[in-house]
C-alpha cells in the first residue's frame, strides 16, 4: 500500500471516529422485568483506564431516544458511553396523578427500589459489555429523572464521579448524601419545581460539599465554587421554566470530565 492512500484511509477513520454514535437499544432483565435504554457507544479508541460512562435520566412522561435527541451528550462527549434509560409507569407524577407515564421512583425505597435496582442491572451489565472505567461513572437526570438521581445519589453513591441534577429539588436527599461534586440547573420560571424550592437544595449542597463562595468562579450562566476533598458545586441559572438548556450541556461535559471517583 503507497504512503498516500495508507494516509488517506487513515484521515478517513479520523473522520468516521469523530462522528457521534448511532444508538442501540439495550434490554436488561430486571428482576424478572425487561427494562431498556438507548445506548450510544464511544466510536473512539478506548483510554488505557476505560471509557467514561453517563446513566441520562429523562422526566416524567419522557423517552429514552427523545433524551438522546434532547440532551446530545453522547455528540458533545464522543469519548464516553452514554446510556438514556427508560422509565415505566407507576410514578404519579404533577400531571399524572395515577402514574400512568413513565417515570423514576422519588425516595429510597419506593416502588420496590425497581428503578434502584435496573440502575445495578445495567451498570453491571454496560461495564461487562464496554471498557468502563468504574472511576468515572455519572448521572444526568431532568425533573423527575434528576429526583431519581439524587436517589442514586443517596443509595449508591460510592459507585459515582459526579451528578448533574437539573429542574428538581434534592432536598435531604442532598443532606444525606456522601459529598460528591454536583451541577445543578435551575429556571427562574420553573413552575413544576418552583425555583425557590431548588434555591433551598442549592444551599443544602453547599452545607455539603463546604463550598468557598470567595473562590467562586462564572462562565457564562455557570457558577462554580469549590468545595471540601476536591468537590465543587454548580450551580446554573437561566431565565427559562422547566425545560432542560440545551445549552447546558458543553459545560456539564467539561464538568465531568475535570472529576473522577474518589
Amino acid at each position: 500500500m503507497s504512503a498516500s492512500i495508507a494516509s488517506a484511509l487513515a484521515l478517513a477513520l479520523l473522520v468516521e471516529t469523530g462522528k457521534p454514535s448511532q444508538g442501540k437499544q439495550h434490554s436488561f432483565d430486571v428482576d424478572g422485568t425487561k427494562r431498556q435504554a438507548v445506548v450510544h457507544a464511544s466510536s473512539l479508541p478506548a483510554l488505557a483506564t476505560g471509557a467514561p460512562l453517563v446513566l441520562v435520566f429523562h422526566g416524567h412522561s419522557g423517552q429514552g431516544d427523545r433524551a438522546a435527541d434532547r440532551f446530545k451528550l453522547h455528540e458533545h462527549w464522543p469519548e464516553a458511553v452514554v446510556a438514556y434509560m427508560q422509565g415505566l409507569p407507576g410514578q404519579p407524577g404533577v400531571n399524572d396523578p395515577e402514574g400512568d407515564k413513565s417515570g423514576w421512583q422519588k425516595t429510597p425505597g419506593s416502588l420496590g427500589d425497581r428503578d434502584v435496582r435496573f440502575f445495578d442491572v445495567a451498570l453491571d451489565q454496560l461495564q461487562a459489555q464496554h471498557k468502563i472505567d468504574p472511576d468515572r461513572v455519572y448521572l444526568l437526570g431532568h425533573s423527575n429523572g434528576a429526583r431519581f438521581a439524587n436517589v442514586l445519589w443517596n443509595t449508591r453513591g460510592e459507585k459515582l464521579a459526579a451528578l448533574c441534577s437539573a429542574a428538581a429539588q434534592g432536598g435531604r436527599l442532598i443532606r444525606d448524601s456522601r459529598p460528591k461534586p454536583l451541577f445543578m440547573i435551575l429556571g427562574e420560571q420553573d413552575r413544576v419545581a418552583p425555583f425557590n424550592g431548588q434555591l433551598r437544595s442549592v444551599e443544602l449542597a453547599r452545607e455539603l460539599l463546604r463550598t468557598d463562595a470567595s473562590k467562586a468562579r462564572t462562565e457564562g450562566l455557570a457558577r462554580t465554587e469549590p468545595g471540601r476533598d476536591g468537590t465543587e458545586l454548580v450551580v446554573y441559572i437561566h431565565p427559562g421554566g422547566h425545560e432542560y438548556p440545551e445549552d447546558a450541556t458543553p459545560l456539564v461535559v467539561k464538568f465531568f470530565e475535570r472529576h473522577k471517583r474518589r
